[in-house]
């Protein structure tokens, strides 16, 4: 892939939306340059899976780091939200494949972002009150921490129709 679609497509867009390979998160918005990335609320979807290492893939970074901490870290005028992750990419826009009460995770550092996000997630299906708001940037470590049961739960279910739902959330 052409690095410079990257630039064109962080250009002209009013969000960014990083769905890449966490590996390659940063190489990726680098390419698409911080100068395209300023203001702009960045919605993290990736996760820092190393499938190098065999499967399942562990995280890297893990525990005292997360990729929506590096993102931020690393382009400090983007209003990065990391959400989405803990889901298949069907799940994520059409949220009722799952029955019954399921939750999203956002965590980010701006307040007015998570708001933008959170309506975005609205706006694909999911209850607002399904919308759980972690705090700032660091607690995307547990959402990113969500994956490796994630994938341990669709190896033993056979599917990835399924999501994660905190009782007593609300």
């Amino acid at each position: 892939m052409e690095l410079r679609f990257f630039a064109e497509a962080a250009a002209l867009g009013e969000r960014v939306v990083n769905a890449t390979a966490g590996t390659v998160t940063l190489d990726a918005l680098n390419a698409a340059g911080s100068a395209n990335l300023e203001g702009k609320v960045l919605i993290d979807i990736a996760n820092p899976l190393d499938s190098s290492r065999g499967m399942p893939p562990p995280l890297n970074p893990v525990n005292t780091d997360s990729l929506g901490e590096q993102i931020q870290r690393v382009f400090p005028d983007a209003r990065v939200v990391k959400t989405l992750n803990t889901m298949n990419c069907r799940i994520m826009v059409e949220p009722g494949r799952v029955s019954g009460p399921h939750n999203v995770f956002v965590s980010g550092s701006d307040t007015g972002a998570k708001k933008q996000v959170t309506e975005i997630l609205v706006s694909f299906g999911w209850p607002e009150s399904s919308v759980i708001d972690l705090g700032g940037i660091e607690t995307a470590r547990g959402a990113e921490m969500l994956l490796p049961i994630w994938l341990r739960l669709y190896s033993a279910l056979g599917h990835t129709d399924f999501d994660f739902h905190v009782q007593g959330a609300r």
